[in-house]
């Protein structure tokens, strides 16, 4: 079987985009997503994700991470779905659509390259020593980070995501350092097992933990950079609740092709 794929990056967060409103692809297969994510005998990927029709909305997203598990809600993966949406003539510069976390609003750039997306709104965020642990659609670890440009990102988050605490379900873990006008970070991300160029989910955690941590309330911006390029997060924060919650970034299509499946 012959499957067309696009490729799209959001901040250097890449992804195999597949079309399968027809149902084409039964991809309930992790040795399939496992193999098309391989950057070396596949097409090369921290997910794979597929569009597909769903009742009440404009497209269903559905994403497995590069090790072929289902996986929580991908911010990036997310705002790169909605490109390829406007490119498929699904949207316009507008949609609602449904990922594993609930429904999700987005807005595009009439050039079908930069979009804003909406998260959930959270209202919880707990400590681990001096980190901090929240769920922005996917959980996440904050913690400061000296030298980060220097850090052995991959040494130290695989140390935290499989200590006793986080070994069994996993969770992403996110150092921060502060910039001159917001922050840079980097992120271990589960389900990859590596360092990504940028998480979604990631630096949204990273700017509400950070409003916390700094006692800001209000309608706050924040800025991040990251390995793959920058991103920004808009939110309101009344000191219980963040409400909401926009990641704002460019989402671009790489290239395009087909590869072969074997049957």
């Amino acid at each position: 079987m012959k499957l067309q794929f696009y490729k799209y990056q959001g901040a250097g967060n890449d992804f195999i985009m597949v079309d399968n409103r027809e149902n084409v692809v039964n991809h309930h297969n992790p040795k399939l997503i496992q193999h098309l994510c391989d950057r070396r005998f596949g097409i090369g990927g921290d997910g794979a994700m597929f569009l597909q029709n769903v009742d009440g909305y404009d497209f269903e997203m559905v994403y497995y991470n590069a090790d072929g598990k289902p996986s929580s809600m991908c911010g990036n993966g997310g705002r790169c779905i909605v490109a390829f949406a406007k490119f498929l003539g699904i949207i316009d510069n507008e949609t609602e659509f449904l990922a594993v976390d609930g429904p999700h609003y987005a807005k595009i750039s009439a050039e079908g390259n930069w979009v804003s997306l909406q998260m959930t709104d959270v209202n919880s965020i707990t400590s681990d020593d001096d980190a901090y642990v929240l769920n922005t659609g996917s959980p996440h670890y904050v913690t400061l980070a000296e030298g980060l440009k220097d850090k052995n990102v991959y040494k130290d988050g695989y140390a935290i995501r499989n200590n006793d605490t986080y070994r069994a379900e996993g969770i992403n873990i996110n150092f921060v350092e502060p910039t001159d006008n917001g922050y840079f970070v980097r992120t271990f991300e589960r389900g990859v097992e590596d360092e990504t160029f940028a998480c979604g989910t990631g630096v949204t955690a990273v700017a509400l933990a950070m409003a916390k941590h700094n006692n800001i309330t209000g309608q706050i911006t924040t800025p991040i950079k990251v390995l793959g390029g920058d991103l920004t997060i808009r939110f309101n924060y009344d000191g219980n609740t963040f409400t909401d919650i926009f990641l704002e970034g460019p989402a671009e299509r790489v290239f395009a092709g087909d590869v072969v499946l074997n049957d």
